[in-house]
């Protein structure tokens, strides 16, 4: 998907005497005018080292094995649907475009472009087909009242929103992807989360084909009260 790729881009953090002292660990995408970039929110760092000058920003590939790192601030935050808006400064990037309709519809074949293992392989972003399998509540039932402590009950509480089941394999790098339409590129969601096969680290080698993604009206309305 080379109309795609362009918009892509990591998600981290540069510190000048960290080595190496840029990282990343989640993915984003440009959209709007070009300077918005959009992510999970899970993947904006709780803290940075304001003593020695961390900053948030994007990670952009410059060449085959080159990158360069490009500040942004934190314009937004909907923790709730898990996604944030980062603005940049400078040059604006090829942004997607988001879809407006919301039509999509469970059995549609859609993709979905990020880097799976962030630093690990490097920045080179891969796309991966993955069908709709089914639109269900964002919050999960609990096997047993044993398993529901206070901030799932709190959650349960609330009223759960749709999000995308898909049946194509995401690993932890993979959050914020866009997923999209193949034949015109609009972005319908943004990938969230994996069902993993027991921790983290097995995610590489035991994934279990299970992705989410977050429904693209709630990047919509995030942009429209981010400042």
């Amino acid at each position: 998907m080379s109309r795609i790729k362009p918009s892509v881009v990591g998600v981290g953090t540069h510190l000048k005497t960290r080595q190496p002292a840029t990282v990343f660990v989640g993915t984003g995408f440009v959209v709007g005018d070009g300077l918005s970039v959009i992510t999970n929110a899970h993947v904006i760092p709780e803290r940075l080292d304001a003593a020695r000058m961390e900053q948030i920003g994007i990670v952009v590939s410059t060449g085959p094995e080159s990158f360069t790192f490009r500040p942004a601030r934190l314009a937004g935050l909907d923790r709730e649907h898990d996604l944030a808006h980062l603005r940049l400064a400078g040059p604006p990037l090829p942004a997607l475009a988001l879809d407006e309709d919301d039509t999509v519809a469970e059995g549609q074949l859609l993709a979905f472009t990020g880097y799976p293992l962030g630093m690990r392989l490097g920045l080179h972003a891969a796309t991966h087909r993955a069908t709709l399998a089914a639109i269900a509540p964002a919050v999960r039932p609990s096997a047993s009242s044993r398993q529901l402590d206070p901030r799932a009950i709190n959650q349960l509480q609330r009223d759960a929103f749709g999000i995308f089941q898909l049946d194509g394999t995401a690993y932890p790098g993979n959050s914020g992807s866009p997923l999209y339409r193949p034949e015109d590129g609009a972005v319908v969601g943004v990938i969230n989360m994996v069902f993993l096969k027991g921790l983290k680290e097995s995610a590489v080698s035991n994934p279990s084909g299970i992705t989410y993604a977050i429904p693209v009206r709630y990047v919509r309305s995030l942009l429209q009260r981010s400042p």
